[in-house]
């Protein structure tokens, strides 16, 4: 993708969010007809710049209603034997940290261990926060229509066993010197893992955020 494809993305997304708070807030119908039309505006923008059309970016950016937050995505962080936890995800033959969306009504630590025992099998404790992330601001792609914040959980091994599932069909633990190159770069970068590594090697580092 272009970096010019690439602004123009972003400038879609900068005004998906105006709308969709001018739709959440507008006084009359008039207001609310010019937030539907700016959003109309961004639908044809993204559709400009990837596979969908004009109507099926519509119906995607009229799923996020309210004023408009960032979702979550969390990840799991587990080592064993200096070795660090990676599934290989269906839905593009990437390699990746274990992990997906929060669920509502779920605290974060109970999400990222629910995710690892259902794409890997290993059960998990989360002991630490390791870092909190915009996902634009560290390069993963495709671009996405909503902002995202990546929570990264490191977690203690505490039982289980390698299996696969409906959205993993590979279980595998890596030194830091063996990294797949083939990852699923809408979840995991190796400017993270690398992160990582070095917060398996000195457990006092802080929290990274942004």
């Amino acid at each position: 993708m272009s970096i010019d494809a690439f602004d123009w993305l972003q400038i879609a997304k900068r005004l998906k969010n105006i709308s969709q708070a001018g739709k959440t807030f507008a006084k009359n119908d008039y207001e609310l007809e010019r937030h539907l039309e700016i959003e109309r505006i961004a639908a044809e923008i993204f559709a400009r710049h990837t596979e969908l059309t004009a109507g099926e970016c519509l119906g995607i950016l009229q799923q996020d209603a309210g004023y408009p937050t960032p979702k979550v995505d969390c990840r799991s962080v587990v080592f064993k034997d200096d070795k660090i936890l990676m599934v290989r995800e269906v839905a593009d033959n990437g390699w990746t940290l274990p992990g997906g969306w929060c669920d509502s009504g779920s605290t974060p630590s109970a999400n990222v261990a629910r995710e690892v025992w259902e794409e890997s099998g290993y059960v998990v404790k989360p002991v630490k926060l390791l870092a909190v992330f915009d996902r634009d601001k560290q390069g993963h792609s495709p671009p996405y229509p909503f902002s995202i914040y990546k929570l990264f959980f490191l977690c203690e091994l505490t039982g289980g066993q390698a299996a696969i599932s409906h959205e993993t069909s590979e279980v595998r633990w890596f030194a830091e010197d063996e990294l797949p190159q083939d990852l699923s770069r809408g979840r995991t970068l190796h400017h993270e893992l690398k992160l990582f590594f070095e917060h398996h090697r000195n457990r006092d580092l802080p929290t990274a955020f942004d």
